[in-house]
């Protein structure tokens, strides 16, 4: 996989969709409470489903089972030990969870990571997008209250709860884009004088 000098991920045929954390990195450092791929009932499609990473055998190699389909949620595995996110029941009566990916974001990204393409691709990197992205509102918010505390870009004790969030939206705030960002919002804030 091609990254730019950021760190990001670079998909050719999707330029604006630049996560920085693999689905491998993000399971590996802890998401979900490692049950993201437990057995669930899927509203979407009227079934049980089970065993749904073992598709990703070859990405997911090695990583230890609890990181992955663990059936109790563990605060303790997440990269940044916080629980961000609400329950799948919640996306599926949203309407947020197409039948293409009954377990929703993340199943869609480990696919399209693999190099499936499908009718879903342009509604969830525009998810993606407003969640996580350059403008998105929780990366936005995040480095706001960095701002606001004076302080730097990786002092994971300003908002764990919005770094797990981002994290699991397969993104960590860097310090290139902190000091973009930094730089954008400086500029617009004098241009306005």
């Amino acid at each position: 996989m091609k990254r730019n000098d950021s760190g990001s991920l670079l998909f050719d045929d999707v330029p604006v969709f630049t996560p920085n954390l693999s689905p491998r990195e993000m399971f590996e450092q802890g998401c979900f409470g490692g049950t993201y791929w437990r057995p669930i009932h899927s509203r979407v499609l009227g079934m049980k489903l089970a065993d749904q990473h073992l598709e990703f055998e070859e990405l997911f190699h090695g990583i230890d089972e609890d990181l992955l389909a663990g059936t109790e949620f563990n605060r303790e595995v997440n990269r940044y030990r916080a629980k961000s996110g609400t329950t799948l029941e919640l996306w599926e009566s949203k309407g947020w969870i197409h039948a293409l990916d009954p377990y929703g974001w993340v199943q869609w990204y480990c696919r399209f990571f693999s190099g499936r393409r499908c009718e879903d691709d342009q509604r969830q990197v525009k998810r993606w997008c407003n969640f996580a992205g350059p403008k998105g509102r929780f990366r936005r918010q995040l480095i706001s209250r960095i701002i606001q505390n004076d302080t730097t870009f990786n002092d994971e004790s300003v908002s764990p709860v919005i770094r797990q969030g981002l994290h699991q939206w397969g993104y960590v705030l860097t310090e290139s884009d902190f000091e973009k960002d930094c730089l954008e919002r400086w500029s617009r804030f004098h241009q306005n004088e």
